[in-house]
Formats: C-alpha cells, sequence, structure tokens
C-alpha cells in the first residue's frame, strides 16, 4: 500500500462512514454512536502518516460498533487475525506474573500444525519482536516467518511458520483440514470440524457424510473448538443431530428486518445438492431474498449416537460454528461442554473503498427459530471447564476428557 495525502485518507473515510450508514446491519445494535465514534478519532485517521498507522486508526475505529465481521484492511491482506492466516488461536495466559500468549486450538492441516506446534506452547517473539498481549500476533500471508516459542517441554525453539497465500484477496482466509475424525475407545466417535468452508459446502457435505459412515458409533463427541464458522455447509451436520426435518433458525439482511417479516413466510434452505452444477440454480434462486432465509434440516433419519452427543466449544467457537451449537443447544440434541462461544453471529460482507483498502462489515444477522439472536451473548455450555495453561504443558485436555466421561454417562 502506498502512502496517501490527507485528501485521499479523508475520501476513502468518508466512503467508510456512508457505508457503515448504508449496510451495516444495525450500527447501534451495541448502543454506540457511530458518528460520534467518527468525531472522536478523525483527527487520528487524517493525521496518519504512514499506512501501517492509517489502516491500524481505521481498523479501530470501525471495530468500535463491536461487530463482528467488521474490519479494515488493505487487500495485501497483511493484518488477517492469526485463527484465519495460520488456523491457530491464542489465550493471554498468566505464567509466573507475564503475561504472554499462548496457543490454545491448532487445526490440523494449518500452517501453526504443519511447524509442529501443540496447545500450551508460548509464543515470545514474531520476526524477531517481542509480542505480547494486547498487541494481536499478526503472520504476513503468502511468505515465511520467523517466530520464538517456549515449547511445552519447557526449552525455547525458533521456527518458520509457512503461511500460504489466500486465494481470495477479498476474503483472505487460509483453510485448514475442515473435518478430521477418529475412533476412541468405550464406542464413542470424534468428530472435529475446524471450519465450514465453501458457501454451499458441498464438498463439507461430503467430508461430514464419510466421517459418520465411517465411525459406526453409538456416542459421538463433536468438536468445534476454535471454529473460525463459514458457511451454510454446516447444516449436513446439523442434520445429523436429528432424524427429522427441523427449523434451525433464520437470517435477515437489514432491508428485510426493517421492511418486517414471518419467519414462517421466508423462503427455506432445506438441502445441500449433490452435484455442483446445482450451485448455479440455487444462486439464482436465493439472489432474489438478499440474505433472508430460513434454514431447516435436511431430515436424514435415525442415527445410533442420537441422544449421545457431546458437543465441545469455546470462546473462539464462532459464526456457523454458533449455529449448530445453538441449534444443538435450544433443541437439547447434545450436552455442549466447554466455554462460552464467541458471539460473532452476523453474516459479512466486504467492500472496496480505494486504493486497495476493504471494509467488512455485517450485512445480515442469524436468529434461532426461537428468535434469539446470538451476536455479542454466545452459547453457554451445558458444562462449563476452563482449560489451563497446566494441564496444556502437561499435555492433557481437560475439556476433552469431560466430553468423554459426558457422553459414556448418556
Amino acid at each position: 500500500p502506498m502512502n496517501l495525502t490527507r485528501p485521499e485518507r479523508e475520501k476513502i473515510l468518508q466512503k467508510a462512514i456512508a457505508l457503515v450508514d448504508k449496510k451495516h446491519f444495525k450500527p447501534d445494535l451495541n448502543g454506540v454512536d457511530w458518528h460520534a465514534v467518527v468525531e472522536e478519532r478523525r483527527a487520528r485517521v487524517l493525521d496518519s502518516e504512514t499506512p501501517e498507522q492509517f489502516e491500524h486508526e481505521m481498523h479501530e475505529m470501525v471495530t468500535q460498533l463491536k461487530t463482528s465481521h467488521t474490519g479494515f484492511f488493505h487487500q495485501s491482506a497483511r493484518t488477517i487475525p492469526a485463527r484465519l492466516s495460520i488456523n491457530a488461536t491464542f489465550d493471554k495466559w498468566d505464567i509466573s506474573g507475564v503475561e504472554p500468549w499462548m496457543f490454545l486450538d491448532i487445526h490440523e492441516g494449518g500452517p501453526a500444525h504443519n511447524a509442529g506446534l501443540e496447545p500450551g506452547d508460548v509464543l515470545l517473539a514474531v520476526a524477531e519482536e517481542d509480542i505480547r498481549p494486547p498487541k494481536q500476533p499478526i503472520f504476513k500471508m503468502g511468505q515465511a516467518t520467523r517466530i520464538t516459542v517456549l515449547k511445552r517441554d519447557g526449552k525455547e525453539a525458533s521456527l518458520d511458520l509457512n503461511v500460504p497465500s489466500p486465494k481470495m484477496k477479498k476474503h483472505p482466509v487460509n483453510a485448514p483440514q475442515a473435518v478430521v475424525f477418529r475412533k476412541l475407545d468405550d464406542g464413542i466417535g470424534l468428530l472435529r470440524v475446524t471450519m465450514v468452508p465453501g458457501i454451499v459446502g458441498i464438498d463439507f457435505a461430503r467430508d461430514i457424510d464419510r466421517a459418520v459412515r465411517e465411525l459406526q458409533c453409538d456416542r459421538l463427541i463433536v468438536d468445534m473448538r476454535g471454529n473460525t464458522g463459514g458457511g451454510i455447509g454446516g447444516l449436513r451436520l446439523m442434520s445429523y443431530l436429528t432424524p427429522e426435518k427441523k427449523p434451525i433458525g433464520y437470517s435477515l439482511s437489514r432491508a428485510r428486518a426493517e421492511k418486517g417479516y414471518k419467519k414462517e413466510s421466508l423462503p427455506r434452505f432445506g438441502k445441500i445438492p449433490h452435484p455442483k452444477l446445482a450451485l448455479r440454480w440455487l444462486a439464482l434462486r436465493y439472489a432474489r431474498v438478499a440474505g433472508s432465509g430460513a434454514v431447516v434440516t435436511e431430515g436424514l433419519g435415525p442415527q445410533a449416537f442420537h441422544g449421545h452427543v457431546v458437543m465441545l466449544v469455546n470462546h473462539h467457537s464462532a459464526s456457523a460454528a454458533e449455529i449448530v451449537a445453538g441449534f444443538a443447544a435450544e433443541n437439547k440434541l447434545a450436552t455442549i461442554v466447554g466455554t462460552r462461544t464467541a458471539g460473532r453471529l452476523m453474516s459479512g460482507s466486504a467492500y472496496k473503498v480505494g486504493h486497495g483498502y476493504i471494509l467488512g462489515l455485517p450485512a445480515g444477522a442469524f436468529y434461532t427459530w426461537q428468535g434469539t439472536l446470538l451476536e455479542g451473548k454466545g452459547i453457554q455450555p451445558d458444562v462449563e471447564v476452563k482449560q489451563t495453561y497446566e494441564s496444556l504443558k502437561a499435555g492433557l485436555d481437560p475439556q476433552m476428557e469431560k466430553a468423554i466421561e459426558v457422553a459414556r454417562s448418556l
């Protein structure tokens, strides 16, 4: 990104203000006076001396809206969060009076996993710069980054994180292995879902089908910890939780919410198509509803594990993962174990604002069928279990241990 003149920065700022006014689902959702925020931060934005400072100030300004899928970044994708760039999450942790970033969720197939990182490893430096909270660790996409970590065995190590370039600049995300499964003892199947890739999720749905078919279990643990969300492919996972067609919830665009609606009359999405050629038909069918519609399970019939499902979530489980967890909780289809989910449940859109900069905004909201808006609230687990640095350092997973205990008791 080039260093912009003050009039160029002003033009981008004005575009961002107008887009929030026109496109954001509800700028005052969290009691925020958007224009007051702009006036408070305008000088800092316009007086920015470097591209990095301008991006930072713009991002800080729009995130004051306190809604998910809200951000400001350059299409060079320099400042993509770690959960999307290296497929790992971090927690701030008190270790002997110091509060560094600790790796928590490490998703298989992602750059962090491929580098050999594990939950409980502590991040010390990125590109030779000490990184501590509240400063967020950033990993540039499309290149290798040298990091220093304190491993679980107490030894420091330096290693390279090779971060691929994103396939789409407008939605810069690296995808880990979305579906991982294996059998545990006592007939328990473990299904880990790290992301819900794809707009419709045909390939993801096939992966879920294969997992259920090969697990052949009468008890199931669905691990969605650290799941960053994704598209409607989560419908296939939810459809395996209940035998019949059951309403899940509904999404509303800003226009539909302001105009008024009846959830029973919204267009229904209740089947993930098999052939990819169906995507074109699907796009034409749902283009007219402009992001509003109800979601209903597919009616896949009874499964041996029905009534014996445990779902693992944590405060990094977001978006489509929360739709799944919310559906399971609202209909008592699974026992939820872990910590409260992130409460990031808006559908997002990205808008170009000039000079390669992109503004991300929530364009729609999702409600459970009973009308609960989970944005900013999240899902509270039935059994709350927190991780500890001591347990992770020892290679233990208290949340998984509790999930197995609960599954055996069902």
